[in-house]
């Protein structure tokens, strides 16, 4: 038997695996819709990165974004 824990979301009470790092949103979803495990292709991963580090530059130019987050953005 799987160990479970108990999440709570507006709609109630919901278990989750105890080993899933979702909550209960996450884990009604996977029963509400049809989700899949596949995986982004790599080039889709990248060019999200590129978008989140130049919008965490223009963000720290600007003022808006903590240089020491945006500097944790651009590492990642």
């Amino acid at each position: 038997m799987t160990a479970t824990r108990t999440e709570t979301d507006t709609f109630g009470p919901i278990e989750v695996a105890a080993d899933r790092y979702w909550g209960a949103q996450a884990q009604r979803s996977l029963g509400n819709f049809k989700i899949g495990w596949e995986k982004q292709p790599l080039p889709v991963v990248r060019a999200l990165g590129i978008v989140k580090r130049a919008a965490a530059e223009t963000n720290t130019k600007l003022g808006k974004l903590d240089p020491k987050l945006a500097e944790a953005i651009i590492q990642a």
